[in-house]
């Protein structure tokens, strides 16, 4: 089994994949809650695009007030740099290691990807706060400003149809 593993692990990162550990916290009533909580949450990670796979270990919760406290480390195998960042984007480690590879080299289409990733995360942060917290008018001014960002799209797109 562990040579399996360390196959796939070094299979993995010759095709650019990442090797990673990522630190969250937990915070809940309950001691049993957060080893629930837990164990999902590493459960949802191995199901995300570009996981192979996803190993936790949840430190021992304290309790103190009331609310239990705990840690987890999940060593994470991912298929490439973007999928690694997607997973951050998602989960929100307060810290990471990488592991491996020892550089990171990007082509000009993966730095694409990774940076319009970035963007459509930040965009769907804001429209998810705005649509949220904000008053009914700032609502109507993003939903219009979000409709002429689909129009100056469009005509761009028409722009470069006639150009080519």
């Amino acid at each position: 089994m562990a040579t399996d593993i360390t196959k796939l692990t070094k299979d993995t990162l010759a095709k650019g994949g990442v090797l990673v550990v990522l630190y969250f916290d937990l915070h809940g009533n309950t001691k049993e809650l957060l080893q629930n909580l837990g164990t999902g949450f590493v459960d949802r990670m191995l199901k995300e695009p570009g996981v192979i796979f996803a190993l936790g270990e949840i430190e021992e919760p304290i309790e103190e007030r009331g609310i239990h406290s705990t840690s987890i480390e999940i060593k994470v195998l991912t298929t490439s740099f973007l999928a690694l960042m997607n997973i951050c984007a998602l989960y929100s480690p307060f810290s990471l290691e990488i592991l491996k590879p020892s550089e990171i080299h990007l082509s000009i289409e993966n730095a694409h990807e990774l940076l319009i990733s970035v963007g459509s995360t930040t965009m769907d942060y804001k429209k998810y706060i705005i649509q949220n917290i904000s008053k009914p008018e700032d609502v109507a001014k993003y939903k219009q400003a979000m409709q002429n960002k689909a129009d100056v799209g469009k005509r761009l797109l028409e722009k470069k149809g006639k150009v080519e």
